[in-house]
This record gives structure tokens, C-alpha cells and sequence, in this order.
């Protein structure tokens, strides 16, 4: 044997006739978040569903012949399969006509570029929170019949596995995918043959393969560059997610940006509009710009024209955050691009420039090169206003055009099976059409209580059984005894699911500070030591492997895990992953939740334990400051940003303490006699009332379309008509505003009345030096309203009124604009004159960056 030659032989069963579409089912990622579909392969063998990931491309490529054939002669299985074709066909064939797809033309579609995508674990294109609020995009995309494809690269190498060893130390343990057991397949063209685009990278072409994955009614294209015609270092390009150094990245980002664009042209689609998820792709705009340019258009018309219908959507907090180039590296790859674009290389680098930088930014890059930005809460967007002020230098941070929709969660995908039954018959048959309806999930209250308890018990059970199988690999792995182990799951028994449950899983981060809950172990000890009010703290996630601050927090909950007295009550589970996720999220009683304010740009894992009637306790940051209502949850309010780290560490550890004590441990054990606690279930229904309908991906892609994609479409097609007439006038209009901007002044004519009676009139005018520009090339305006701390107009009670332009002053040059104004509030009011340049034409009538005040 030692001289032997080892041979793969694969061995595929066929599949009877009468379960002929299972490989349709398998290949369309509506199994994703259509349990019925998932259980179908379970109840073939589920051992081997099991091992294969819940894969059901892998599994119809192993299971064994006879199990098909004694599934499809079994008539109860064969009433589920056709109830789920049934379900599929329905779904697949729904009217596409609705309040979401009204607003869009004929032709319109929507093009979605991300770096990753989350849709199941069988899936490994993602690595965390991006990825997964990219699938839910996609899904409720397709829940809504949206004209809409996705863009992204095909991992070979998706994000790590996740062991722990006995110290706490996080492995990372790394698995190429065969894309066969993926729910994947090349576009081809009519004639049979593969779709394949290239991009230009310094002293060579790469070929890029084109893939399509089905997610319901709407198609991802993935991009390959793993092909026998590469070199053997471009064909690694795509194949890890993350992986490699800088050259690496930049080179996935021109894959995915640029040869993104052009896979969709090669394929045939126009789309009409263009959202950049995230700055990887933002390389998207230049070659967009470029074919603009080839078509005739100068430089800033064919920007202009590109940017009218892109939306660009920030994820980041922090500026350290977004992705940058030095110019040495990003010229390498672009000196013989940016010439197509009729730009010279000063103009070309300060597409990217950022301030306080030297590098290339590509967050820079999608903010002049959009109309539609957004952060994803409503924290989030004023920060995002604050980080990226520069892009609009004479505008307050609060009225630039960066705006924020909050994110959402897929509740089909994270909606645990047990509510289904129950909703369906306390809310009535149509409830998942209701989704967005804040009123109608006032209903919640027609569970009754008892009922309601017992679904949160069961999916309680259901979590922790899984928890055991985790930690009980872990444990033996680790030589771990069986003695020990059974002192480690003492109060994760799902035969008695009674015990107060919180859970804590997500990326390990610093800024995410899972070690919060460690600061005064002490107090932490006297609060779990009571027999009779036990809790039990269950802890996920992964660190990336190269942040080694991250992965001392998670030695840091191993090791206060195996303290004495804190054995069995602290859980640190390894394997982190999507199938772990939603057993957690629906299982828990509360959520923690403890960023480092305000560095969580959204957050969406409390989103998806709050419609299971989980509880969020979480720092008043990203979507909880929005969602929390003071009867749904708890929340830790931040103290000053200004004070040390340290220092807003132990205060705001010092308020999670009080609140387990005081709040949350009393309710939860405050039970009737029916053993349940009437208040806790009063706040976990309001959680899903309050909660579900406002955090939900339907809601989220339903304001994209009626904010960003609708809007982008009718603006490209203002700028697009007549050969680019409205890029071109936009274009020469902004040069000739920027130009003549820094002559612009204004003076007041007439001195101000300061005081008048109510309803009584008051006129202003005032001179405004326009430097060449026309009286219909400006807004002058005043912002009027109370005044806050005595001097600054308190910005949600101000209202605004223009000015009417008069006629010219000849011996100044300059051009009078008056007000008749008739205050409509009595008290003491402050004011402020501006003015601005202003075009019909202008997405967003500050975008140009220019104001004057008096």
C-alpha cells in the first residue's frame, strides 16, 4: 500500500423520474430560506444531510440510489414534494406587478456589485455581516419581483472554519469548494458557449469566467478567474475571499468592478441603475465612464452621466476603515486606463482623493463618482456625513447628500418554523404579506401567553441540543472527560429550558467589546451565584486571523469560562456560522449587544432575534437606538465619547450590570403559575410587534427603490436622452458654477427689523455678486427657526424660504434677491441668509459643494 497510487472514483445515483426536480430545487437558492425545501433532503438521510453542510447539490451527488428510490414510492414524502413544488411554482410565478416594481419602465434593471454574498451556509462567498446583508438584498429583491442581478467574485476559498482548542486559542481551518456541489452554473451564450470577458492588469489580459447562481426570481452572475488560460497567479485572483496582500486586493476589486461591468455588456443587460455596495467596486464607475467616453462624451459629461443613476452604500464607521491604494501601486495597474477616460493623471488621482490621506480612497472614489449615498442607520448616515464632509466642503455636515436607510433581515431566512403554524393562525392567512405593516402586528396579542411561551421553550430546546453536539465535539477533541463535560452543559439541558439564556455571537472585534460583560467580575459573580435565578452567558464568533486583539477575546471568555465559579455558566462555542446563527437567534432569551458608540454601523443579528421574540440588551447604537421603545428591550446609553476608552468601559459595564440585576434577571424568574413570567412575554411580543415590520429586508429594499433606484433610473434617462444632452448641460453648468464660485458674495440692502407682530409682514434684500453666473444659477435662501442654547437655529424646527430675484445693480455688478417673509411662529427666532448654486438637473440640490452665508 505504502507504493500505491490512490484513485477518486465518484459514483452519482439517478434520480427517479418522479423526483426529477429536486435538482431544480437544489440549484435555485430559494432553499436558502424555504425550510420545506431543506427538510426534503433531510428526510431522504438525514445523517448524511448532516455531513454534507445541508448542501443539497452535494447530498443528490452522494446519497445512495435506493433512498431516492424508496422516497419517491413513499406517498408521504411524495405529498411534501409536491407541496414544495407547489410552494416553488407559486412563488416563481407571482404577478410581477406590485408596489415595489411600479415605479421601474419596461427595461429598467438594477445592477447590485458586492464583494460578498451571504445566503446559506452551503454557499461559503461570505464571510460576516456584509455578505449576509447582501444576500438579504438579494432575497427580498426576489420576494418583490425586483428587475434586478447581482454582481460578485466565486470564491474557491470562501471564510475559515473555526476550531478552539482547550486555551481558547481560535484555529483557522481553510477548505476549497468544489463548485460542482455549489448551486452554480456557467452563462452561456444561445449557441451553447461560455460567457468570458477579460481586464487589463500590468503586462497582461485576464480571463474571467461568468457564473450564474438563481436566488428565486432574480440571478447572481459571479466572476472566475481561475482558467487554464491565466497565469498561475491570476487564477488565485478570485479564489480567496479576503485573502492576499494589497496587490491581491486591488486586483479583486478590478475583477470585480470593472470586469463586473463588462460581463453584464457582454451578456446583454443595460442596467439603469448602478449600486455599489460597499467601495470594492467602485472601480465599477471608471469603466462605466470609460464606455461613456469612447461613445464621444468629455471627461465630466460621461462622469455626470455615470454618476446620475449610481448609488453608493457605506458600511464603515471609522476612516481607517474603507479601502485605499498608494498611488505608486494604483498607477501599475491603471496608467494605460485612466488616458480612455480623456483625464490626465492629476485628475485621475484626485478622484480618489481623500483628506489627511496620501492614498488613493476608494470610498472617495464612489462619492464623486454616485448622486445617491447612504449609511445604514440613522447614527451611522451622521457619521458617515461627518467622515466624508470633505467630498462637500461648504456644506454642514447634517444637509450634505449623505443619507442612511437602515438595514434589514430576511425573515423568511431567520424567522424560526415553530411561529409559522402560530402565526398563521392568530394573525390569519395572509400574515408574510403583511410584512412592513406596523399596525397589523399589533395582533401579536392575540397569542395567548401560554402559547407564546411555548414556542419561545421549544426553539430555546431546539438551540440548546445543537449547543450540546458543539461543545461536546469540542470538548473531546480537546481530551476533555466525560465527567468534565457534564459539569460544562449542567444548565445547557434541553429537557429543561427554564433557564434564563443570553446569548452573545458575532464578529470578534475589538470595537464589539465581547469582553464587556468581564470588566468587574466580581459583581458579575455575585449576580449569577443565586441557585435559584441561575443564567447561562453563550458566546460566538470568529476573529479574522490576522486581528490578534480579536482573538484574545475570545482566550479571554474561554478562560473566565473555566473559572470555578463560573463553569457550565459561560459557553464559548467555536464554528461559528449561519446554521449556528439561526438556532442562536431564535433560541436565546435576550441578545447583548455592546459596541463601542458609535462604531456600529447597523448591526442586524438583535434584528433577527427580536422578530423571534428574543429581547435586544444593547448599547444605544446603530439600528437599536431606532428600534428601542423602552418596552421591547434594554438599553445601555453611552456615556461621552470624549472620555478614555477605559474610563466609558467601565461606566457603561457598570449600567450592563445593573441592568441584569435589577431588570432582566427579576422579570425573567417573576413567573406565574404556569411557570412563565406574564411581563417578560408581554415584552417579547411587543419586541416582535414593534420590531419585525420596521427591520425587515423588505422594508430596506423598499426604500432603496423609492429613494435611490426609481429616482436613478429617471435621472439617468433625463441625462441619457438626446445623445447625453442633460450630462453634457449638467457638465458644462457645474464647470462654469465652480469656476466663478469663489467671486460669489453677498450683502444685506436693508437693515433687519427685530421685532414685528405675529402675521406681520417683513422684507429682506439682499446684493448678491454672482462672478458671471446668472440670477436663475443660485438659490438664495434663509433657514429660519428657535434658537438653540441662544444662538444656533435648532435644526428640527427650521423652515426655509427663497428669495425672488429682482434686477441688477449696474454700478456693483451685482443682482438683488428679495423676501417678503410672514413668520409662522411666535417667540425668538434666529435666521440665516445662504446662497447656493443651483441646476434643475442636480440629483441632490447640494452636491455640488458650494455655499455662501451672509
Amino acid at each position: 500500500m505504502q507504493n500505491s497510487t490512490p484513485y477518486i472514483l465518484e459514483v452519482r445515483p439517478r434520480i427517479p423520474e418522479r423526483l426529477a426536480r429536486l435538482e431544480e430545487l437544489a440549484g435555485n437558492l430559494w432553499y436558502s430560506w424555504d425550510l420545506p425545501t431543506r427538510d426534503l433532503f433531510s428526510h431522504i438521510h438525514r445523517s448524511l444531510w448532516d455531513a454534507v453542510g445541508q448542501n443539497p447539490n452535494a447530498f443528490l451527488r452522494r446519497v445512495d440510489e435506493q433512498r431516492l428510490i424508496e422516497a419517491s414510492e413513499d406517498p408521504i414524502f411524495l405529498a411534501s414534494y409536491h407541496r414544495v413544488l407547489a410552494a416553488y411554482d407559486s412563488y416563481h410565478t407571482k404577478p410581477v406587478r406590485n408596489r415595489y416594481t411600479e415605479g421601474f419602465a419596461e427595461n429598467d434593471l438594477v445592477a447590485y456589485f458586492c464583494a460578498e454574498f451571504g445566503f446559506h451556509e452551503s454557499f461559503p462567498i461570505y464571510s460576516g455581516g456584509l455578505g449576509i446583508l447582501a444576500g438579504d438584498h438579494c432575497k427580498s429583491a426576489s420576494d418583490t419581483h425586483l428587475p434586478f442581478v447581482g454582481i460578485g467574485l466565486l470564491y474557491r476559498r470562501g471564510y475559515f472554519h473555526q476550531t478552539i482548542d482547550s486555551n481558547g486559542n481560535q484555529n483557522a481551518i481553510y477548505t476549497d469548494s468544489e463548485f460542482e456541489n455549489l448551486p452554480i452554473s456557467p452563462a452561456l451564450r444561445k449557441d451553447g458557449q461560455e460567457f468570458r470577458v477579460s481586464v487589463e492588469l500590468p503586462g497582461r489580459s485576464v480571463a474571467i469566467k461568468i457564473w450564474q447562481a438563481r436566488v428565486g426570481n432574480v440571478t447572481l452572475y459571479l466572476l472566475d478567474t481561475d482558467l487554464a488560460e491565466n497565469t498561475p497567479h491570476d487564477r488565485i485572483i478570485t479564489h480567496h475571499l479576503y485573502g492576499g496582500d494589497k496587490a491581491m486586493r486591488i486586483e479583486q476589486e478590478i475583477v470585480l468592478g470593472i470586469g463586473g461591468v463588462r460581463a453584464l455588456a457582454e451578456m446583454g443587460f443595460a442596467p439603469t441603475a448602478w449600486h455599489i455596495n460597499e467601495g470594492h467596486a467602485a472601480f465599477m464607475s471608471l469603466e462605466r465612464i470609460r464606455i461613456l467616453a469612447g461613445k464621444g462624451l468629455d471627461f465630466a459629461s460621461a462622469l455626470e452621466a455615470a454618476a446620475a443613476n449610481t448609488i453608493f452604500t457605506t458600511h464603515t464607521p471609522v476612516p481607517a476603515g474603507h479601502d485605499h491604494f498608494n498611488h505608486g501601486m494604483l498607477l501599475s495597474y491603471f496608467e494605460h486606463y485612466y488616458p480612455q477616460l480623456k483625464i490626465g493623471r492629476e485628475d485621475f488621482l484626485a478622484l480618489g482623493h481623500a483628506p489627511d490621506t496620501p492614498d488613493f480612497n476608494m470610498t472617495s472614489l464612489a462619492i464623486r463618482c454616485s448622486r445617491y449615498q447612504n449609511g445604514v442607520s440613522r447614527i451611522h448616515g451622521k457619521v458617515s456625513s461627518k467622515i466624508c464632509a470633505e467630498m462637500w466642503p461648504g456644506i454642514e455636515e447634517e444637509e450634505n447628500p449623505m443619507r442612511y436607510i437602515t438595514n434589514g433581515v430576511h425573515m423568511p431566512t431567520f424567522l424560526a418554523k415553530e411561529w409559522l403554524e402560530v402565526f398563521e393562525r392568530f394573525l390569519g392567512w395572509g400574515w408574510s404579506q403583511q410584512l412592513t405593516e406596523v399596525d397589523f402586528w399589533k395582533q401579536i396579542d392575540n397569542i395567548p401567553d401560554h402559547q407564546f411561551w411555548s414556542v419561545r421553550e421549544t426553539l430555546k430546546s431546539r438551540m440548546l441540543q445543537l449547543i450540546r453536539q458543539i461543545v461536546s465535539q469540542q470538548h473531546y477533541r480537546n481530551h476533555g472527560s466525560e465527567a468534565h463535560l457534564d459539569r460544562i452543559l449542567k444548565y445547557a439541558d434541553p429537557a429543561n429550558p427554564n433557564i434564563l439564556t443570553i446569548g452573545f455571537a458575532r464578529r470578534f472585534a475589538t470595537y464589539k467589546r465581547a469582553a464587556l460583560l468581564f470588566e468587574n467580575l466580581d459583581w458579575l459573580r455575585q449576580i449569577m451565584s443565586d441557585p435559584e435565578r441561575p443564567v447561562l452567558f453563550v458566546f460566538a464568533g470568529k476573529a479574522h486571523p490576522a486581528d490578534i486583539p480579536g482573538q484574545d477575546l475570545i482566550r479571554r471568555v474561554t478562560q473566565v469560562s473555566r473559572l470555578p465559579e463560573f463553569e457550565g455558566k459561560i459557553l464559548m462555542l467555536e464554528g461559528y456560522d449561519l446554521r449556528l446563527s439561526r438556532r442562536l437567534v431564535a433560541g436565546v432569551d435576550v441578545w447583548l449587544n455592546n459596541p463601542l458608540y458609535p462604531l456600529e454601523a447597523s448591526g442586524t443579528s438583535g434584528m433577527k432575534a427580536a422578530m423571534n421574540g428574543v429581547l435586544n440588551l444593547s448599547v444605544l447604537d446603530g439600528w437599536w437606538d431606532e428600534g428601542y421603545d423602552g418596552k421591547n428591550g434594554w438599553a445601555i446609553k453611552p456615556v461621552s465619547e470624549l472620555l478614555p476608552e477605559a474610563q466609558r468601559n467601565r461606566e457603561e459595564s457598570h449600567t450592563l450590570y445593573e441592568l441584569l440585576q435589577d431588570q432582566v434577571i427579576p422579570t425573567y424568574y417573576n413567573r406565574n403559575k404556569m411557570g412563565y413570567s406574564q411581563e417578560w412575554v408581554k415584552m417579547s411580543k411587543n419586541s416582535i410587534a414593534t420590531l419585525l415590520p420596521r427591520f425587515n429586508s423588505t422594508r430596506m429594499v423598499g426604500e432603496y427603490v423609492t429613494n435611490t433606484y426609481v429616482p436613478a433610473t429617471r435621472q439617468y434617462r433625463k441625462y441619457h436622452d438626446n445623445h447625453f444632452a442633460g450630462a453634457s448641460q449638467i457638465a458644462a453648468w457645474k464647470s462654469a458654477a465652480r469656476q466663478a464660485w469663489p467671486g460669489v458674495a453677498i450683502r444685506l440692502l436693508n437693515a433687519p427689523r427685530q421685532s414685528v407682530m405675529f402675521r406681520e409682514g417683513v422684507r429682506l434684500e439682499v446684493a448678491v455678486k454672482l462672478n458671471g453666473l446668472k440670477p436663475d444659477d443660485v438659490v438664495v435662501e434663509m433657514l429660519i427657526g428657535y434658537l438653540f442654547n441662544g444662538k444656533d437655529i435648532r435644526t428640527s424646527r427650521k423652515s426655509s424660504h427663497q428669495f425672488k430675484p429682482l434686477h441688477d445693480l449696474p454700478e456693483t455688478g451685482e443682482h438683488v434677491f428679495a423676501l417678503e417673509l410672514m413668520p409662522e411662529q411666535c417667540g425668538k427666532l434666529g435666521y440665516r441668509i445662504r446662497v447656493y448654486p443651483y441646476h434643475g438637473l442636480q440629483v441632490h440640490p447640494l452636491e455640488l459643494g458650494c455655499m455662501r452665508w451672509l
